[in-house]
């Protein structure tokens, strides 16, 4: 089995740790999915995969937090910690406003 390019911690917190694999999380149908690369994150707005294989072909690991590996239900508050120090949050009671993704801590190492 090969290692996964995050952790889950906690009951909201994913952890990106393999550059070369950027993570996109999805949250529910209705929720709108989020890209974390090694440089932050943003709101994905390109095609969604169908399946892993086809995210791996894209460079990506589809991560959807709402399967029983992850959390197992839909979450409105989702931590992330990314590769260059920054730990952000995700709020997805405000998916339309400026409050959706913000840094949470800067330089947690």
């Amino acid at each position: 089995m090969t290692e996964k390019p995050y952790l889950v911690s906690g009951r909201n917190t994913l952890i990106h740790k393999i550059r070369k694999l950027d993570l996109l999380v999805v949250n529910g149908d209705d929720m709108p999915p989020i890209l974390v690369t090694y440089k932050g994150i943003k709101r994905y707005d390109g095609k969604i995969p169908d399946n892993k294989r086809e995210a791996k072909l894209m460079d990506m690991e589809l991560v959807d937090v709402t399967s029983g590996e992850i959390f197992g239900d839909e979450k409105t508050l989702i931590f992330i910690q990314t590769l260059n120090g920054k730990e952000y949050k995700i709020d997805y009671s405000k998916p339309d406003t400026s409050m959706f993704i913000k840094i949470h801590q800067d330089s947690i190492f």
